[in-house]
């Protein structure tokens, strides 16, 4: 597996606008613009730092995954992405080494991103995604 750099920090907000302010007003981060993403229950927004990002996550429903990490975990750090040269080549080394993965298989992210996250449970508490940008 080849990972070429931290792809993005995901952050969990109850407010996108909140969050815009802080991110953007107070830091001075330039907002890349915000992306509802249907089929995983949130919106997010980009905020570039050099060659990477911060990710805003707003739950879009109160089921979603990031609604449900807030209420357990509270706002704040969710997520470290990395970006890989190939998502599926990373995700059967993954499995042949016995790491639990949330995502068997990509799936669609944020700004056309193949994505996928590794359990917790394997990498010492922390979610970790794979992220694949053409």
């Amino acid at each position: 597996m080849k990972i070429l750099k931290i792809d993005h920090l995901g952050i969990a907000v109850n407010s996108m606008d909140e969050g815009k302010t802080f991110w953007s007003d107070i830091l001075g981060l330039k907002f890349e613009g915000a992306e509802t993403v249907a089929e995983q229950k949130v919106t997010t927004a980009f905020f570039p730092v050099g060659e990477s990002e911060v990710e805003l996550l707003e739950s879009t429903s109160p089921d979603g995954p990031v609604a449900k990490f807030i209420e357990k975990k509270g706002t704040g750090f969710q997520h470290v992405a990395f970006r890989v040269e190939n998502i599926d080549e990373a995700l059967a080394e993954l499995k042949a080494k016995g790491i639990q993965l949330i995502d068997q298989e990509p799936r669609k992210g944020a700004g056309g991103a193949r994505i996928a996250f590794l359990h917790p449970k394997a990498t010492g508490g922390v979610l970790v995604e794979l992220c694949e940008r053409s």
